[in-house]
């Protein structure tokens, strides 16, 4: 998603995820929509829906460069966990896809 779509994502509501912040700077950040938000999952054959539970998705990490293999994409995963738990998601999909 480029800069301005996020932009209208972020202002149109609901919040599209969670940030960590180190002092004031934001350096990791998880996109965490009802899946229902990300339409294009559903056209991709891989990612495509198992049954109609209203999930929540954890469809993308940004890790600031530096801040890699320090624990902040498990620390990432718990705290969403933690908020899908706390709005009545049923449940929290994630799509790990190896690149190679």
């Amino acid at each position: 998603m480029n800069k301005a779509a996020f932009h209208e994502v972020v202002k149109s509501g609901p919040p599209p995820g969670l940030l960590a912040f180190m002092a004031i700077w934001p350096w990791a950040g998880v996109s965490l929509p009802p899946r229902d938000a990300l339409p294009w999952l559903d056209r991709a054959w891989r990612l495509r829906r198992v049954d109609d539970v209203p999930v929540w998705s954890i469809s993308c990490f940004y890790i600031r460069k530096g801040y890699h293999q320090q624990g902040v994409t498990s620390a990432l995963i718990a705290a969403a966990l933690k908020t899908a738990k706390s709005a009545g998601a049923p449940a929290l999909e994630a799509y790990p896809l190896d690149a190679d």
